[in-house]
């Protein structure tokens, strides 16, 4: 039988396919290969985004601070770049290390101090959105060759589509964190700690380490998802990604990921991203649907996988022997009385 554990991820991708096989009937140039390559560029930033924050709910935790890390991130690169002339090579590296850093630092305020990773993410969500603004109040375009460069880089495909220099970089991030995740030591210690971090630590597994290193790769990979984010648009703006934290969990979640942690796969957050893209394409060649229609959706597939998780974990449960049928509890009520029929 197939593991529950995979029932998740494999309805979000049938529900991918549903709706991308909606498209291409519906629509005569959603069948060329410009649209899905498009998806891949446009959703870059989210889905490098939702790829950190898998570890994060994986492991039982929350990361609000990454949206305003993305801002922080690409402000904090345009002022090393246009302010103090430094290489973008140098500056991107510089962005990097301070986002994980940061993360670092989220991490070890939660795992030494145990404060709620609610309450530390949600403060470092005011503070890089506020570092932000003290660097920079207003939008500034970020001029330098090897931007350009990157940005007119294009592997053709079949049809229209080709993939640009931005998808190509999510593409190696995304498989960088599935083989992290899932062939890898510190991935294992993840799954442990968001399944029982008490059971795991009896087992030997370093708890309170493992959860400063995930918040430290979130930090790392919402830094990357900054400079793709700077890279895609030319510019930097404070208020840039704002709600982004809301949809990379929606990504995670609608790709199988329990919020209780413990169960999720890396590429689930992939297929959830592109989910969110694939409805904005939608509602932009009806033409007729408001823009907002897309939130609507969202919410509705995102309250479907919670109520399918927690199904399928009512289910595990039923039949694991974890939680006894009701028939059984009510053998065992009778069971008693039946001895004492006999007894008689």
């Amino acid at each position: 039988m197939l593991n529950e554990r995979y029932l998740p991820v494999i309805a979000t991708l049938l529900v991918f396919i549903l709706l991308y096989g909606y498209g291409m009937v519906e629509y005569k140039g959603f069948r060329d290969t410009l649209v899905f390559t498009n998806l891949l560029t446009d959703n870059a930033f989210l889905i490098v985004t939702a790829v950190g924050m898998s570890f994060v709910i994986i492991s039982g935790g929350i990361d609000l601070s990454v949206g305003s890390m993305i801002a922080f991130v690409g402000v904090l690169l345009a002022y090393l770049i246009t302010g103090l002339g430094i290489h973008p090579v140098y500056a991107a590296i510089i962005a990097l290390c301070t986002a994980t850093f940061f993360g670092m630092v989220m991490g070890v305020i939660i795992a030494y101090f145990e404060i709620q990773p609610f309450i530390v993410t949600l403060a470092g969500l005011f503070l890089f959105r506020g570092l932000a603004y003290m660097i920079n109040l207003n939008s500034v375009p970020i001029d330098h060759e090897l931007l350009v460069t990157l940005s007119e880089i294009y592997v053709p495909l079949p049809g229209r589509g080709g993939l640009t220099f931005i998808a190509m970089a999510m593409l190696a991030l995304l498989a960088i964190g599935v083989v992290v995740a899932k062939r890898t030591r510190f991935g294992l210690n993840v799954y442990a700690v968001g399944g029982d971090a008490q059971s795991a630590a009896l087992m030997g597994v370093p708890v309170k380490s493992t959860l400063v290193r995930i918040y430290a790769l979130s930090g790392l990979y919402s830094g990357a998802a900054g400079v793709i984010f700077a890279i895609y648009t030319g510019s930097a703006y404070p208020l840039a990604a704002v709600g982004v934290e809301l949809d990379a969990i929606a990504a995670v979640v609608i790709g199988g990921t329990l919020l209780t942690g413990g169960v999720g796969f890396v590429f689930g957050a992939f297929l959830g991203a592109l989910i969110q893209g694939i409805i904005q394409t939608l509602i932009i060649f009806d033409g007729s649907l408001n823009s907002w229609w897309t939130k609507v959706a969202i919410g509705a597939l995102l309250l479907m996988f919670i109520l399918m998780q927690k199904a399928i974990v009512h289910f595990t449960r039923r039949y694991s022997g974890k939680d006894p049928a009701p028939t059984d509890q009510h053998a065992m009520k009778e069971q008693p009385a039946m001895q004492k029929v006999e007894t008689t």
